[in-house]
């Protein structure tokens, strides 16, 4: 739907056409056709005339308006002067540039859409309860550790874990997954999703200010501030290119006249007159101006829609120049859950085995030992479980219904003289002992996201030419994982400062330019994100430090949007480059025909219009993402 201004503008348009058509059918002549004539050029015109005159008193003038202007209103002199009463050229260049700018109005109304989408995500208020009743307030009074009620049909206002209840959220504001995500108590969910059925009761963990749904939004807003070199050249280009041609026309309006009078030859001002008019209209660059940015604007949009959130065109154009990828491994190519993954040795059922195991770990709130427990699935009774004991480095010793459990490392296994076997598989590997007698071991490990191996193999298929794993993980766990996933190069057991160092050893090697892009979740990542040609982050569950460096965010943690980022990027430049080839292309022919007297002024209005129209068009397929 367009909105007032563009309606009053498509009124304005028809009502142009439906009075060139009753004067056409009309005859008319003398001062009522120049009287007519010019009324319908006002009619269409005005708004234009009246920037131009505001460029000129501003001393901005050299714009599209300007050339419109001059353009015009001496294409309207000249046919007073020649007295030929063809007033319809300066008309029709008027007419046929509003309805350019009308389609250029729409499909920027139509990108920005895209991105106000993502702007309807900002929750109203929140619901806390007083008196046993349900009070409305700002979300930003709502402070961390509070307890909020979202009723069905609401948005979440604020990041938090969810306290009682269950429910299915919408998310596809965020992360463009139509699927609904099921939570429950104790789940983490993120502001700006819809709460479709069950009423949910949320503790807030943060302040709304530092909250998923702020931090998108700020994002989004800034995002046009960061301008892609494509953009800057084409603003440079303008400011020279317009008083050039400007320039130009002048001295084709001049030249060949005198050169003519020093020939002794009629100087025909009225024919170059008509040129230089013509030149101007040919000349006026909006299809560069408008197309370039609203290619950006489009890409931009519709990455957004994807959930794939660009900070500004200058990222989207360095996406597009990607060639090495390089990837933190917890929480990005895996899940950064600790799972029960395996149970080796044992002659024990496993349920019976997960039961000793997470009875004995109970009392411990370690990642490894609430693992266990999640494993086993079911209630335990700690009345059965006595004389706990950890064993610091190397695990823990119970008593479980009477039996005598241990459960830890080898090192654990040693010192209570029990012989265990050795396990090849990549992860932590709980031993474990009953009554002094090995039962088996449990492998625990960070399990590789669904769309890890997929994300790798898409990326090669986009044009990556290199794939990096930089860890903190041990070597083992980390080869296994680059191994499974088809990674060209891994390095382990890195601290923070050692990744920084590494990319910065890759940075030199990369390809002449091609740009490297970093992928992480967490706090430790944040160093090598910002170093990084373009870094990318896990928006969903990472950590503020890497969304607040990263320069393209992922909404829902899914590695293989990292490839569509990179496809979206290259497209959006694509046709970036057409634009500017078909625009220049096109202008200098015309320009050349116009200066030669072959083009007239309708074939100027194709020259301006018609080049801004397509060019618009071809901007807009960045806004479709497949």
């Amino acid at each position: 739907m367009m909105n007032k201004k563009q309606k009053a503008v498509l009124v304005r348009i028809i009502i142009t056409v439906v009075m060139l058509i009753v004067l056409h059918v009309i005859p008319t002549g003398g001062y009522v056709r120049f009287f007519a004539y010019l009324a319908v050029y006002l009619l269409i015109g005005y708004d234009i005339l009246k920037k131009a005159g505001k460029g000129i008193r501003n001393l901005r003038m050299f714009d599209e308006n300007f050339l419109m202007a001059i353009a015009t209103v001496g294409a309207f002199a000249l046919a007073v002067y020649t007295k030929s009463g063809d007033y319809l050229e300066a008309i029709a260049v008027m007419l046929f540039y509003q309805i350019g700018e009308l389609f250029q109005s729409i499909a920027v109304r139509k990108s920005r859409k895209n991105i106000s989408d993502l702007m309807d995500i900002r929750p109203d208020y929140a619901n806390v309860e007083r008196d046993g009743a349900l009070v409305k307030v700002s979300p930003e009074d709502v402070p961390p550790g509070s307890i909020i009620i979202v009723q069905p049909g609401e948005k979440i206002p604020i990041d938090g874990c969810v306290s009682e209840g269950a429910s299915s959220l919408d998310t596809s504001a965020l992360t463009g997954e139509s699927l609904p995500r099921d939570v429950k108590a104790g789940d983490n969910v993120i502001s700006g999703c819809i709460n479709l059925n069950g009423v949910l009761k949320i503790r807030t963990e943060k302040e709304f200010g530092e909250s998923t749904v702020s931090k998108i939004l700020e994002l989004v807003e800034n995002s046009s501030s960061n301008k892609s070199r494509s953009e800057a050249f084409i603003s440079r280009f303008a400011k020279v290119y317009t008083p050039g041609v400007c320039i130009g026309a002048l001295l084709l309006f001049l030249l060949p006249p005198l050169v003519r009078l020093f020939l002794k030859l009629p100087p025909e001002w009225g024919s170059y007159l008509y040129r230089s008019l013509t030149f101007l209209v040919i000349s006026c660059p909006c299809a560069l101006v408008i197309s370039i940015p609203l290619s950006f604007f489009a890409g931009i949009g519709g990455a957004g829609h994807a959930g794939i959130l660009v900070k500004g065109s200058n990222y989207l154009e360095a996406l597009s120049k990607t060639k090495t990828v390089v990837f933190d491994k917890t929480g990005t190519l895996t899940k950064g859950v600790f799972e029960v993954s395996g149970i080796h040795h044992s002659e024990l059922e496993e349920e019976e085995l997960l039961r000793y195991a997470a009875s004995a770990e109970c009392a411990s709130s370690h990642p490894i030992s609430l693992s266990l427990q999640r494993a086993y699935g079911q209630e335990i009774d700690r009345r059965t479980v006595t004389d706990i004991e950890e064993v610091s480095g190397h695990g823990v010793t119970a008593m479980v219904d009477g039996t005598s459990v241990a459960a830890g490392n080898s090192k654990l296994m040693e010192k209570l003289g029990v012989p265990y076997a050795d396990c090849h598989s990549a992860g932590t590997i709980v031993h474990m002992a009953l009554d002094r007698q090995y039962a088996g071991h449990l492998v625990i490990s960070d399990l590789v996201k669904p769309t890890s191996e997929e994300a790798i193999r898409a990326l090669k298929e986009a044009g990556v030419t290199k794939t990096v794993l930089l860890t903190g993980d041990n070597e083992k766990s980390a080869s296994e994982i680059a191994s499974l996933l088809k990674i060209d190069e891994c390095h382990s057991s890195l601290l923070p400062a050692d990744k920084v160092e590494k990319l910065e050893k890759l940075l030199k090697e990369k390809s002449p330019g091609s740009t490297l892009a970093f992928v992480g979740d967490g706090i430790n990542d944040a160093p090598v994100l910002t170093r990084a040609d373009i870094g990318i982050a896990m928006g969903a569950m990472g950590s503020d430090a890497a969304i607040e460096a990263a320069d393209v965010v992922l909404m829902d943690d899914d590695p293989l949007k990292i490839a569509k980022a990179i496809r979206i990027g290259r497209k959006c430049l694509r046709i970036v480059y057409e634009n500017i080839v078909f625009a220049l292309s096109i202008k200098a022919a015309c320009l050349l025909l116009g200066a030669l007297g072959i083009a007239n002024m309708w074939f100027a209005i194709f020259a301006d219009v018609g080049v801004m129209v397509i060019a618009v068009l071809n901007a807009i397929r960045a806004l479709r993402v497949k």
